[in-house]
């Protein structure tokens, strides 16, 4: 009696720890489709403030060369959106379109240039894209 209770012990066991591995695996690949950004929107954006310390778009300021993409990520719990201009004054050059978190969007530029952007639900949060 004792043996059969080690043994089915012991199946218990490799069959936890088999279950524990394929879920540590599956969630190391979703890991991988994180994408990488050059602008990260980092966490508590979303509230007023981070721009005291310049930390709404990581980094607000972005030198590329001409032809080259910016990729931007929304690494906060809220939506956010990249949109040309200013809050007051958007304009019609680009718009991601609100973001979910873990979101991004990316966008190549074509033309030299300073390139103001904001997020249209939060107005504190502005940067720029300086394409040379």
């Amino acid at each position: 009696m004792l043996k059969q209770i080690t043994v089915i012990g012991l199946i218990g066991i490799v069959i936890l720890v088999t279950i524990t591995l394929s879920f540590s695996n599956n969630s190391v690949e979703e890991t991988d489709l994180i994408t990488k950004g050059d602008v990260i929107m980092p966490t508590k954006v979303s509230r007023p403030g981070c721009e005291t310390t310049d930390r709404c778009y990581v980094p607000s300021l972005i030198t590329i060369e001409k032809g080259k993409q910016v990729t931007w990520v929304n690494e906060d719990s809220a939506f956010h959106s990249v949109t040309s201009g200013f809050y007051a004054s958007p304009t019609d050059l680009f718009d991601s379109g609100h973001l979910d978190p873990f979101e991004s969007y990316t966008l190549t530029f074509d033309e030299t240039g300073i390139y103001d952007y904001h997020c249209t639900l939060h107005p504190w949060m502005k940067g720029q894209v300086i394409v040379e």
